[in-house]
């Protein structure tokens, strides 16, 4: 199961110039995390959404039971 960092440095580290806070809702597999990144523009929630999960892959609904997202812009 990775970390609260773990996850956080993998979101800015795909994502060059975000900021990511995670929080652990429960147990270390239910996570919530809150990204801001410059990719974001112009894109639907669901597409925001979706370049974060397409980080972690296979792992969301194994090791990351859950990620629950909260995304914006940096403006």
């Amino acid at each position: 199961m990775p970390s609260t960092d773990e996850i956080r440095h993998r979101i800015e580290a795909a994502l060059p110039g975000s900021t990511a806070e995670v929080e652990d809702w429960g147990g270390g597999d239910h996570l919530r995390a809150t990204v801001v990144a410059p990719q974001f523009e112009g894109l639907s929630r669901i597409a925001q959404h979706r370049l974060v999960y397409d980080i972690f892959g296979d792992e969301i609904g194994g090791p990351i039971h859950a990620l629950s997202l909260k995304t914006s812009t940096p403006s």
